[in-house]
């Protein structure tokens, strides 16, 4: 076969040319649909609550490939009213997106447990082809400020990720019983250090957050082991 006859072989397939996810509470997006994904295609996420006694939440679809979701393209959102109050975490949902052999983007949420379901489809607002070779480049030219924040923003959610569970931990009536009132102490005096760099210095570096995850770990785990 020739090299000409190979070349007519070869089938072009219809991808997605941006990447497709939520907003993230943290601030970042969640890419669902990666880019250069085959269609049509269907994919599902897991979502929950990201705080206590949470009642709402927003659910914003973008497309793009900035790590902050605000700098990529808005493409429709719905806001989830009405979850009962709960620990975060507690309240789970089932994030599917769909895209159809034409292009057409729809995105359903379902409450796992009552089984309600929303969703909406994206069929305009699209960026043109222009606008993703634009978006691309200036990923690239950010690469390297938005690889640092997405550190930055992970650092700082995994301390208050590991502060939480160390109060719950403290605060239940079953594992709270077998730590000795002095290092429940010690344990909520460190808590409430990171209580307050997470509420009083929004523009702390990742450095500070890990030196924080590293000295409340020095704290609390030796503690927990004993338990």
């Amino acid at each position: 076969m020739s090299r000409k006859e190979k070349v007519q072989d070869l089938v072009l397939l219809d991808v997605t040319p941006p990447s497709i996810g939520l907003n993230h509470f943290t601030g970042l997006m969640r890419v669902v649909i990666p880019k250069n994904t085959k269609i049509p295609t269907k994919i599902e996420k897991r979502w929950i609550t990201a705080f206590d006694n949470q009642t709402f939440v927003d659910f914003e679809v973008y497309e793009g490939e900035r790590t902050r979701h605000k700098d990529n393209n808005l493409l429709g959102k719905f806001v989830w009213y009405g979850i009962p109050p709960a620990p975060k975490g507690v309240q789970k949902f089932n994030v599917c997106f769909n895209i159809d052999v034409n292009g057409i983007l729809n995105v359903s949420v379902e409450d796992i447990i009552t089984k309600e379901k929303h969703e909406i489809t994206v069929d305009k607002g699209r960026l043109s082809t222009e606008e993703i070779e634009k978006m691309v480049q200036e990923a690239e030219k950010y690469k390297s400020e938005d690889k640092e924040h997405k550190k930055k923003v992970e650092a700082k959610n995994a301390l208050e990720n590991y502060a939480y569970d160390m109060r719950n931990t403290i605060k239940d009536e079953k594992n709270g019983a077998k730590i000795i009132l002095a290092d429940k102490e010690k344990i909520e005096a460190a808590i409430e250090q990171v209580t307050r760099l997470l509420d009083e210095n929004q523009l702390a570096e990742r450095e500070e957050y890990e030196n924080k995850m590293n000295e409340l770990k020095r704290i609390c785990n030796p503690i927990i082991t004993k338990m």
